[in-house]
């Protein structure tokens, strides 16, 4: 796994975007981050591992608050709106293929109220179902655990340089690296099956309770035996009651039983019919009588009249017109006389006589009787259409009223057939008598069919719990034989794991053991001051050995030996756990001398790990540690603080560099 970007925005005391490239050259595996106390080293480090791990993250400023309360707090304060984001690119080797991997954490404040949200690209591609299971898929990249030996800072060395706290440490990283918490786990989890196999003792009491259905099921049986009976009892009864009834119905309706029945619905109807006829009649009477419908009477005089007064009309117009004819004949005959010949004009003269004479003879031969308004002519005209409409309706009356005489005869007939009540009384009794046994006995057969049908489904049911019941049993039995045989196996390979568990162990802390002892001695300036190095299985206990083989006290060591000692164990446990992972060291060199710092310089830092990100201050990697450093640089950076804003911004460079992103 190597690291390639970490971009901040707005987090903590870092303002605005500020990103970091970390991909390193071969030979160069070092980026060199510099800055003064205070200035956000630590930060970068915490957003690293915020990046990765979330709310699970151990973060040097969280404290006891709450995670809300650590991101709420982490944005920075001159941000605006209230929103921070801190991304973590890396690459990493997944069943045999590299990948690419881009981890976008951001959240944002409002109120009382934080709202995170979580992006993860792989290889460029948005991957929903790792980013919502994130959590449990960095583990297989970098265990939380794991990852507390390859992010440390001062504070982690000093934990490994004391002894009284070492063996914690030791014995997270070894459980942790080396699988031996996986082996632990797994001996838990059989344990927990063990427990939870009981053998079951309720055979009796299932053997019992399959007889209890079975005799319900007999019982059962029974019931619905005598429903059918009774229901094949009930239904003979109401097919000779139904008979009955047929044979009462038809010769009551023989004696006019259905007239008799009728007879209130007869008589509405009659009424109705009479009232509808009278209303017909009415109309015809009082209404088309009153109206124009009587000229019909006078349809030839009409009809005489409106020819008369149309010939007078034409007569009318004819005589204005020939004064008008005659003015104008003369005045083309005059235009004509030096235009046409004299034979032509004589024609046209004769013509136009004869023309003004036929429209004369009109006006004579039209004897003036009426002397007809012209305005009233329409009215007169549409007297016609007025007649028409009138004796349509007056037909459809006549009709409508020939139909309900028909009706109100055949009512009349009808109700003149009902018999008497005296005659059909009994008739009526012994029908409705005959009805109503019926009507109970159907009744009767339809509540014994539902009893039969309730009593065949509780028999299904009882079946249905008969089989569930046998299939439970036997899967007891098979059950509490798997228990058996679980408890057994389970047993025995608890105690192979231990067993696996106590020689995976102690075969990686000889490992250990011997990794730890080449680190220090190669990071020592006196390198024959321990000669061998144990560490105890059960209590994870450091014990040096001197170079006379005495037991050597770690008090004796100085505190800058003992600082060497915890690097060494981090440095071994790298080696031996074999993981290409980055190390991270944030401000390593704090109480070493000159000389243990020139050999962390010479032999640690550019060995420790493919990628190493060193945040140091100037006092740390000085200019003359810096120029041993420079061949293994790929990059240098410089956190640098603004006391005005309280802000921090990411700068190439670094301590007498000259300002240059990449050393040469």
């Amino acid at each position: 796994m190597l690291l390639l970007n970490v971009t901040l925005e707005n987090f903590g005391a870092y303002k605005g975007k500020q990103s970091l490239d970390l991909t390193t050259r071969p030979g160069r595996p070092i980026i060199l981050i510099g800055g003064l106390n205070g200035c956000g080293k630590t930060t970068l480090l915490d957003a690293i591992q915020l990046a990765l791990y979330g709310a699970r993250a151990r973060t040097s400023g969280r404290g006891n608050r709450s995670y809300d309360d650590y991101l709420r707090d982490s944005i920075n304060r001159q941000a605006n709106p209230k929103h921070a984001r801190v991304t973590v690119e890396f690459s990493t080797t997944v069943e045999g293929q590299e990948r690419r991997y881009k981890v976008v954490r951001s959240w944002e404040a409002s109120g009382k109220s934080v709202r995170e949200f979580l992006n993860v690209l792989i290889n460029g591609e948005l991957d929903l179902v790792v980013s919502e299971h994130w959590a449990d898929y960095v583990e297989d990249l970098l265990p939380l655990e794991a990852s507390s030996l390859f992010f440390f800072d001062g504070e982690k060395i000093e934990s490994l340089a004391n002894p009284d706290r070492a063996a914690t440490v030791i014995e997270s990283a070894v459980q942790s690296l080396f699988g031996l918490n996986a082996v632990e786990r797994l001996r838990n989890d059989l344990l927990a099956v063990q427990r939870r196999q009981k053998i079951s003792k309720e055979d009796q009491q299932v053997l019992e309770q399959i007889q209890q259905i079975e005799k319900e099921i007999r019982q059962t049986d029974q019931l619905c035996d005598e429903g059918a009976q009774r229901a094949a009892s009930k239904a003979s009864e109401l097919e000779a009651a139904e008979r009955r009834f047929a044979g009462v119905d038809e010769v009551f309706a023989k004696e006019g039983g259905d007239l008799y029945t009728r007879r209130a619905e007869l008589e509405a109807e009659r009424s109705q019919t009479a009232a509808q006829l009278k209303s017909v009649n009415e109309t015809l009477a009082n209404t088309l009588a009153a109206g124009p419908l009587p000229l019909m009477l006078l349809a030839p005089q009409l009809s005489a009249v409106r020819d008369q007064v149309e010939n007078e009309r034409q007569a009318a117009e004819v005589a204005q017109v020939i004064d008008v004819l005659s003015e104008r004949d003369g005045e083309l005959l005059v235009l004509l006389k030096d235009l046409v010949p004299t034979d032509s004009l004589t024609a046209a003269e004769k013509h136009l006589t004869a023309d003004r004479e036929r429209r004369a003879s009109i006006v004579a031969g039209t004897r003036q009787m009426f002397d007809f308004p012209t305005e009233s002519l329409p009215q007169l005209m549409s007297l016609e259409e007025i007649l028409g409409q009138e004796v349509a309706r007056a037909r459809d009356l006549i009709e409508q009223a020939q139909l309900l005489r028909e009706l109100l005869n055949v009512l009349e007939r009808q109700l003149a057939g009902v018999p008497a009540h005296d005659v059909i009384a009994t008739l009526l009794e012994q029908r409705d008598a005959q009805r109503d046994e019926v009507t109970r006995l159907g009744l009767e057969l339809d509540k014994l069919k539902e009893e039969l049908e309730t009593a065949r489904r509780r028999r299904e049911q009882l079946v249905l719990e008969r089989e569930r019941a046998y299939k439970g049993r036997a899967a007891k039995l098979a059950q509490a034989e798997d228990a058996e045989r679980i408890v057994t196996y389970s047993e025995k390979v608890r105690s192979t794991m231990e067993k696996f568990g106590a020689a995976l162990l102690q075969r990686h802390i000889s490992k250990l053991e011997v990794a730890v002892l080449r680190s220090f001695q190669h990071l020592m300036r006196k390198s024959a001051l321990v000669r061998d190095l144990r560490i105890d299985t059960q209590k994870f206990t450091l014990t040096l050995v001197g170079h006379d083989g005495q037991e050597l006290d770690p008090s004796r060591l100085s505190a800058g030996e003992r600082q060497l000692l915890a690097i060494s164990l981090l440095w071994g446990l790298a080696k031996v756990a074999g993981n290409r992972l980055p190390s991270v060291i944030d401000t390593p060199l704090g109480r070493l001398d000159s000389r243990h710092r020139e050999h962390l310089v010479d032999r640690y830092f550019p060995h420790a790990s493919d990628q190493v990100l060193l945040l140091s201050t100037d006092e740390e990697i000085d200019e003359y540690l810096l120029s041993k450093l420079k061949p293994s640089i790929a990059h240098t950076y410089m956190l640098v603080h603004d006391d005005k804003t309280f802000t921090t911004s990411v700068e190439p460079g670094y301590w007498w560099t000259g300002g240059t992103a990449h050393v040469a």
